[in-house]
Protein backbone atom coordinates (compact mmCIF):
# COMPACT_ATOMS: atom_id res chain seq x y z
CA UNK A 1 0.00 0.00 0.00
CA UNK A 2 1.32 3.42 -1.07
CA UNK A 3 -0.04 6.82 0.49
CA UNK A 4 0.67 9.58 -0.84
CA UNK A 5 -0.13 12.72 1.34
CA UNK A 6 -1.15 16.17 -0.07
CA UNK A 7 -0.85 19.10 1.44
CA UNK A 8 0.57 22.40 2.78
CA UNK A 9 3.21 22.91 5.66
CA UNK A 10 0.98 21.29 8.22
CA UNK A 11 1.09 18.09 6.64
CA UNK A 12 4.79 18.24 6.79
CA UNK A 13 4.85 18.74 10.32
CA UNK A 14 6.18 22.24 10.18
CA UNK A 15 6.96 23.42 13.82
CA UNK A 16 6.98 19.63 15.40
CA UNK A 17 9.93 19.68 17.23
CA UNK A 18 9.97 15.97 17.23
CA UNK A 19 9.35 16.68 13.19
CA UNK A 20 6.25 14.12 13.15
CA UNK A 21 3.60 16.32 12.57
CA UNK A 22 0.38 14.28 12.49
CA UNK A 23 1.30 11.94 9.36
CA UNK A 24 4.39 10.56 11.54
CA UNK A 25 2.10 9.74 14.09
CA UNK A 26 -0.86 8.47 12.10
CA UNK A 27 1.77 6.02 10.09
CA UNK A 28 3.13 4.92 13.61
CA UNK A 29 0.20 3.39 14.64
CA UNK A 30 -0.85 1.78 11.21
CA UNK A 31 0.09 -1.43 11.62
CA UNK A 32 -0.55 -3.11 8.14
CA UNK A 33 1.45 -5.90 6.97
CA UNK A 34 3.34 -5.20 4.57
CA UNK A 35 3.68 -1.68 6.51
CA UNK A 36 2.12 1.24 4.18
CA UNK A 37 4.91 3.33 2.42
CA UNK A 38 3.73 7.18 3.42
CA UNK A 39 4.66 9.43 1.00
CA UNK A 40 4.39 13.31 2.27
CA UNK A 41 4.21 15.66 -0.68
CA UNK A 42 3.99 19.19 0.98
CA UNK A 43 4.42 22.89 -0.24
CA UNK A 44 4.71 25.40 2.38
CA UNK A 45 1.20 27.78 1.92
CA UNK A 46 -0.35 26.19 -0.89
CA UNK A 47 -3.51 27.09 -1.74
CA UNK A 48 -6.06 24.36 -2.80
CA UNK A 49 -6.13 25.58 -6.33
CA UNK A 50 -2.60 25.16 -6.60
CA UNK A 51 -3.15 21.70 -4.00
CA UNK A 52 -5.51 20.81 -7.41
CA UNK A 53 -3.25 22.23 -10.15
CA UNK A 54 -0.46 19.98 -8.96
CA UNK A 55 -1.05 16.22 -7.09
CA UNK A 56 -2.05 14.66 -10.34
CA UNK A 57 1.71 14.71 -11.68
CA UNK A 58 2.89 14.47 -8.41
CA UNK A 59 1.46 11.10 -7.17
CA UNK A 60 1.76 9.80 -10.43
CA UNK A 61 5.22 9.50 -10.12
CA UNK A 62 5.54 7.75 -6.52
CA UNK A 63 1.77 5.63 -7.31
CA UNK A 64 2.72 2.30 -9.04
CA UNK A 65 0.00 -0.26 -10.65
CA UNK A 66 1.16 -2.86 -8.35
CA UNK A 67 0.39 -1.53 -5.08
CA UNK A 68 -2.89 -0.27 -3.69
CA UNK A 69 -2.21 3.68 -4.07
CA UNK A 70 -4.47 5.74 -1.98
CA UNK A 71 -4.32 9.53 -1.50
CA UNK A 72 -4.82 11.44 1.61
CA UNK A 73 -5.85 14.90 0.66
CA UNK A 74 -4.62 17.23 4.06
CA UNK A 75 -6.44 20.99 3.61
CA UNK A 76 -4.56 24.00 5.18
CA UNK A 77 -5.65 27.33 5.94
CA UNK A 78 -3.81 29.34 2.67
CA UNK A 79 -7.75 30.13 0.37
CA UNK A 80 -8.32 32.18 3.45
CA UNK A 81 -5.42 34.51 3.11
CA UNK A 82 -5.29 34.24 -0.72
CA UNK A 83 -9.01 35.25 -0.66
CA UNK A 84 -10.10 32.30 -2.07
CA UNK A 85 -14.02 32.34 -2.33
CA UNK A 86 -15.72 29.02 -0.42
CA UNK A 87 -17.81 28.01 -4.49
CA UNK A 88 -13.53 28.16 -5.70
CA UNK A 89 -12.16 26.36 -2.99
CA UNK A 90 -15.13 23.48 -3.21
CA UNK A 91 -14.68 23.22 -6.85
CA UNK A 92 -10.76 22.77 -6.36
CA UNK A 93 -11.55 20.03 -3.90
CA UNK A 94 -13.89 18.34 -6.25
CA UNK A 95 -11.52 18.23 -8.79
CA UNK A 96 -9.17 16.35 -6.74
CA UNK A 97 -11.65 13.76 -5.44
CA UNK A 98 -13.29 13.46 -9.02
CA UNK A 99 -9.99 12.74 -10.97
CA UNK A 100 -8.44 10.67 -8.40
CA UNK A 101 -11.84 8.27 -8.23
CA UNK A 102 -11.53 8.03 -12.38
CA UNK A 103 -7.99 6.50 -11.51
CA UNK A 104 -9.51 4.38 -8.91
CA UNK A 105 -7.63 5.81 -5.86
CA UNK A 106 -9.31 5.97 -2.79
CA UNK A 107 -9.12 9.02 -1.04
CA UNK A 108 -9.40 10.48 2.78
CA UNK A 109 -9.55 13.91 3.48
CA UNK A 110 -8.16 15.53 6.66
CA UNK A 111 -9.87 19.24 7.18
CA UNK A 112 -7.98 22.26 8.18
CA UNK A 113 -7.21 23.00 11.91
CA UNK A 114 -7.99 26.45 13.78
CA UNK A 115 -5.42 28.73 14.15
CA UNK A 116 -5.37 32.87 14.59
CA UNK A 117 -9.16 33.24 16.64
CA UNK A 118 -9.89 36.05 14.30
CA UNK A 119 -10.33 34.00 11.40
CA UNK A 120 -11.95 31.04 13.28
CA UNK A 121 -15.61 31.62 11.43
CA UNK A 122 -14.37 32.06 8.06
CA UNK A 123 -12.03 28.75 8.50
CA UNK A 124 -15.24 26.66 10.26
CA UNK A 125 -17.30 27.93 6.61
CA UNK A 126 -13.98 26.76 4.99
CA UNK A 127 -13.75 23.37 6.58
CA UNK A 128 -17.98 23.00 6.92
CA UNK A 129 -17.06 23.49 2.92
CA UNK A 130 -14.76 20.92 2.54
CA UNK A 131 -16.60 18.57 4.53
CA UNK A 132 -20.04 18.70 2.18
CA UNK A 133 -17.69 18.56 -0.64
CA UNK A 134 -15.83 15.12 0.64
CA UNK A 135 -19.79 13.69 1.86
CA UNK A 136 -21.25 14.00 -1.32
CA UNK A 137 -18.59 11.67 -2.59
CA UNK A 138 -18.82 9.47 0.04
CA UNK A 139 -15.16 10.12 0.98
CA UNK A 140 -14.05 10.09 4.88
CA UNK A 141 -13.59 13.34 6.11
CA UNK A 142 -12.17 14.79 9.53
CA UNK A 143 -12.75 17.58 10.90
CA UNK A 144 -9.91 19.19 12.97
CA UNK A 145 -11.24 22.81 13.17
CA UNK A 146 -14.23 22.40 15.44
CA UNK A 147 -13.13 19.90 18.01
CA UNK A 148 -9.73 21.76 18.51
CA UNK A 149 -10.97 25.58 18.45
CA UNK A 150 -11.72 26.04 22.03
CA UNK A 151 -9.47 23.06 23.09
CA UNK A 152 -7.32 24.52 25.83
CA UNK A 153 -4.29 22.18 24.97
CA UNK A 154 -4.73 22.80 21.36
CA UNK A 155 -4.67 26.73 21.65
CA UNK A 156 -2.00 26.53 24.97
CA UNK A 157 0.19 24.53 21.72
CA UNK A 158 -0.06 27.67 19.37
CA UNK A 159 0.67 30.52 21.56
CA UNK A 160 3.77 28.69 22.73
CA UNK A 161 4.65 28.41 18.76
CA UNK A 162 4.08 31.57 16.10
CA UNK A 163 0.38 31.15 16.86
CA UNK A 164 -0.26 29.58 13.77
CA UNK A 165 1.88 26.36 13.36
CA UNK A 166 1.10 23.50 16.37
CA UNK A 167 3.79 21.87 18.09
CA UNK A 168 4.44 18.24 19.51
CA UNK A 169 0.83 18.40 21.40
CA UNK A 170 -1.26 19.84 18.87
CA UNK A 171 -0.48 17.45 16.24
CA UNK A 172 -0.75 14.32 18.36
CA UNK A 173 -4.32 15.88 18.84
CA UNK A 174 -4.79 15.95 14.71
CA UNK A 175 -3.03 12.78 14.59
CA UNK A 176 -5.89 11.47 17.13
CA UNK A 177 -8.66 12.82 15.18
CA UNK A 178 -7.73 10.91 12.23
CA UNK A 179 -6.88 8.09 13.46
CA UNK A 180 -10.36 8.27 15.59
CA UNK A 181 -12.52 9.41 12.51
CA UNK A 182 -11.86 6.46 10.38
CA UNK A 183 -8.70 5.96 9.33
CA UNK A 184 -8.20 1.86 9.62
CA UNK A 185 -11.48 1.36 8.41
CA UNK A 186 -10.84 3.52 5.21
CA UNK A 187 -7.15 1.14 4.94
CA UNK A 188 -9.19 -1.88 5.95
CA UNK A 189 -7.66 -2.68 8.80
CA UNK A 190 -9.09 -3.35 12.12
CA UNK A 191 -8.95 -0.47 14.62
CA UNK A 192 -6.45 -0.71 17.15
CA UNK A 193 -6.20 2.71 18.72
CA UNK A 194 -7.47 3.12 22.19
Amino acid sequence: MRLAVIGDELAAGAGDPKGLGWVGRVAARTHAAPPATVLTLAVPGETSTALSARWDEETARRFSPDTDNRLVVALGRADLGAGLSLARSRLNLANILDVADSRNVRTFVVGPPPGHPEDYERLAELSGAFADVATRRRVPFVDTCTPLATHEQWLADLATGDGVLPGQAGYGMMAWLVLHTGWHAWLGLPDDVA
